[in-house]
């Protein structure tokens, strides 16, 4: 992830950092889908079988006057040459100058190391801000007559991807991403009863592991809140009878609503108002304790209240 603390203000980096992470997360755990659902004729040149992410690379950032590290670089084998080839994905969720220098200098250090042992370097920046903008993803030297330097690197923002193409997809990454693409306030809620239907048909392909990662960083993007999210859930079990039972058993992974308010806070009230929701909704105290994380005599203590 590009970063320049003199520029962002630390709310900016904090937030970013948490960003960064479960994006990394979101790509390293599904590449092969994200490459897929955004660049479909790339995906058919790479045998994704033989992918495999790398070590942290540390490059020498010329533009920050600094050294840092690639997080995300990965080799697969690219079917035409039968050979191995590198690439670099690059996140980026705020607005930063120069950021195509930065891509065009990430690079050049990757071919000027691995030239040797590698066929083809392909860069892909992921744009991730809330802003909707046409971000450059060249870098051009010329002078009159020739081209001295034109380089062009794949890009994805997803502020310009229109959200309805993608509602149908069984696609994880799809699902994962929905909120952050473009839509209006009018559309928010059917986009959300969009996004739990994938949800619903992901859940029969996904181990839990992986559909939780799906609904954390979609949950990072919306940002809903309990009184929206239960007149959502009514009107999708209203729509959907026979998944309520589905729905329901998803609801907590979502939000856990309450807890997770009251440990950042440290307010127990949280914990207590979580438990008491799902008892309401019909789990059981095993069931609580062990979405919950927490010990099963706890659970019996608030039962009992009810």
């Amino acid at each position: 992830m590009s970063e320049d603390n003199e520029a962002q203000p630390q709310f900016i980096l904090n937030s970013s950092k948490n960003h960064d992470e479960a994006f990394k997360k979101l790509l390293q755990t599904f590449f092969a889908e994200f490459i897929e659902l955004f660049f479909p004729e790339v995906s058919e040149l790479l045998d994704h079988s033989k992918t495999r992410f790398l070590m942290q690379e540390l490059l020498v950032d010329v533009v920050g006057e600094e050294a840092r590290q690639l997080d995300l670089l990965l080799e697969t084998r690219y079917k035409e040459f039968d050979a191995y080839i590198l690439v670099h994905l690059e996140p980026q969720s705020y607005k930063q100058a120069k950021f195509n220098e930065r891509m065009f200098i990430y690079y050049s250090r990757l071919f000027e190391r691995h030239r040797e042992e590698y066929k083809l370097v392909i860069p892909i920046a992921i744009f991730t801000a809330d802003e909707i903008r046409d971000e450059p993803n060249t870098l051009l030297m010329t002078i009159p007559g020739h081209d001295i330097l034109r380089f062009e690197f794949l890009k994805v923002e997803l502020k310009r991807q229109e959200w309805r193409r993608f509602i149908d997809s069984e696609n994880p990454v799809a699902a994962a991403l929905l909120a952050k693409m473009g839509y209006n306030n009018k559309e928010k809620r059917e986009m959300r009863l969009a996004y739990l239907r994938m949800i619903l048909r992901l859940q029969k392909k996904l181990d839990g592991a992986r559909l939780a990662l799906i609904m954390s960083v979609a949950d990072m993007y919306f940002e809903p809140n309990e009184e929206q999210e239960e007149s959502i859930l009514r009107e999708f079990r209203e729509q959907y009878p026979e998944e309520g039972e589905a729905i329901m058993e998803l609801m907590p992974a979502w939000k856990k609503w309450g807890y997770e308010e009251g440990i950042e806070k440290g307010i127990e009230k949280g914990i207590e108002k979580a438990v008491l929701k799902m008892l309401s909704k019909g789990f059981t105290p095993e069931e609580v304790a062990e979405t919950l994380e927490l010990p099963m005599d706890d659970i019996r203590k608030l039962a009992a209240k009810e």
